[in-house]
């Protein structure tokens, strides 16, 4: 008969352990310290990057900013996640309750914050000669703090019951779960995916649908003016790169929180009890290393700020004053 691992043999109501090969948990825990790690790592260099070059300080970093804030704690949040991965939760109730509400707070202000941007966006190509009077620093700092109260908040209020007391829905010792009342599941659903989801795919088709039409444009008057071919063949990639860029930004963002929110709308119980669960809230965290690839590697800025961070440049006296752009 085979014998049943407790996470805490001494106790009988202890949790059981998710009985893996010892190869395979060794991977698990190697791929996802490894996202963890590279997610605090990228998101820590867009913050040194936008915070000290004085030049980098416009309302569109500023959003990158506060979303590399974000995502930069939720790449400790995995740290967390891995623990989970057998099953077992070592640090009491209290701490559960407040990871459970550290693990929902940062990826929903994420989410808030790419509605931020791809509004950003829009406002940018769609109406560029407004976009300086529409678009301030200030009006950013109001809208990234909207955000953060607003996340805050929604999981307050989420979260209420299982602070009174901690861990008051726990099956089992070794446990970190919560509950979500199907008016919450479907709340999560409407408010921190349908919606968002809707907005970003909706602002970036119109994105793409104006750059395209100035890009033709574009190249309508190369051909008035008898332009090389060359010229021609340029305009037509950038439509092609832009259309691949959008089309990564929504795909991305799809696959890596459409499994956690088809948990939800299905109806869960427990918010986190199962190495399932954990999975497809490493899943949904991942998004948050794919960020900075995403929104700032692709800037030649970025490449230039990581260069000057490693050389210890960015040491040297006035260096916030250096050319970025």
């Amino acid at each position: 008969m085979e014998e049943v691992e407790l996470c805490f043999p001494q106790l009988n109501t202890s949790c059981w352990k998710t009985k893996r090969p010892l190869s395979h948990t060794v991977l698990i825990y190697m791929v996802l310290s490894f996202i963890s790690l590279l997610t605090v790592t990228l998101n820590l260099l867009v913050i040194i990057s936008i915070s000290h070059f004085k030049q980098l300080h416009t309302p569109t970093n500023l959003l990158l900013l506060a979303l590399a804030v974000s995502d930069f704690f939720v790449g400790f949040d995995m740290l967390f996640q891995i623990m989970l991965i057998n099953g077992c939760w070592l640090l009491g109730d209290l701490l559960c309750t407040l990871y459970l509400v550290y693990d929902y707070i940062f990826p929903s202000t994420s989410i808030g914050i790419m509605v931020l941007i791809s509004i950003d966006r829009y406002v940018a190509i769609c109406d560029p000669l407004h976009y300086s009077t529409k678009v301030t620093q200030g009006r950013v700092q109001v809208c990234v703090s909207l955000c953060w109260i607003i996340s805050l908040l929604y999981v307050c209020i989420v979260f209420k019951d299982d602070m009174k007391p901690p861990g008051r829905y726990i099956s089992c010792v070794g446990e970190c779960g919560g509950t979500l009342s199907i008016f919450h599941q479907f709340s999560d659903f409407i408010i921190l995916f349908l919606i968002p989801i809707s907005v970003i795919i909706v602002l970036y088709m119109r994105v793409f649908v104006v750059a395209v039409s100035q890009a033709r444009a574009m190249r309508s008057h190369i051909a008035a003016v008898s332009l090389e071919r060359s010229v021609k063949v340029t305009v037509k990639k950038s439509e092609i790169k832009a259309a691949g860029t959008l089309g990564v930004v929504i795909v991305v963002f799809l696959i890596c929180i459409c499994p956690y929110f088809c948990v939800t709308v299905k109806g869960r119980d427990t918010y986190v009890s199962t190495s399932s669960a954990s999975f497809v809230l490493c899943l949904y965290d991942s998004n948050s290393c794919l960020n900075p690839l995403i929104y700032a590697l692709f800037y030649p800025w970025f490449r230039k700020c990581i260069r000057l961070i490693f050389t210890l440049q960015i040491l040297r006296p006035g260096s916030c004053e250096t050319h970025m752009l």
